[in-house]
């Protein structure tokens, strides 16, 4: 080997090594920086449906995470239909996700974005409560007891205009 062959293939060996090096560090650090957001919920309640067709659920969502997630779906024994609901524009419409912002809440309140329950199993009474579960992309589900409230309720810390 001359000394040009010998430089490259220790040129080589040494970038080889640094992005071994690097790669390793780099995994590390996206476990640490990317662990599984955890989700928390607060103020979730639900107000007495008028009939067994349908009712809405409010609460708030807060990800104390560095790492966005989003909410994908609901279940509850109440009802084997659960939709998320976005309002745009006065409108609201069903949406396969929502978006929880890293370090961030979303907010789930009358006149914006909610849980629709269609074609309730029973109608729940002020006081009951409903168990639902909120599934998440990459956050382990949230088991949640939504207060069965008066139907004129409203959340008093709710942002809605």
């Amino acid at each position: 080997m001359n000394a040009r062959t010998t430089r490259t293939l220790a040129a080589t060996l040494s970038l080889t090594a640094a992005l071994a090096i690097s790669g390793c560090s780099s995994d590390s650090d996206t476990k640490a920086d990317g662990a599984k957001p955890k989700m928390t919920v607060s103020g979730a309640f639900m107000p007495e449906p008028v009939n067994d067709k349908m009712a809405g659920a409010f609460m708030v969502i807060k990800n104390d995470s560095k790492t966005a997630d989003k909410l994908t779906g609901v279940t509850s024994p109440l009802s084997d239909d659960l939709q998320i609901h976005e309002t745009k524009d006065q409108k609201m419409q069903q949406v396969a996700s929502m978006d929880v912002p890293a370090n961030g809440e979303l907010n789930l309140e009358r006149g914006g974005n909610h849980v629709m329950f269609m074609g309730l199993k029973n109608k729940p009474k002020v006081g009951d409560k409903v168990t639902v579960e909120l599934r998440f992309e990459k956050a382990d589900p949230v088991k949640v007891e939504l207060d069965v409230k008066e139907r004129t309720y409203n959340a008093q810390n709710s942002n809605a205009h």
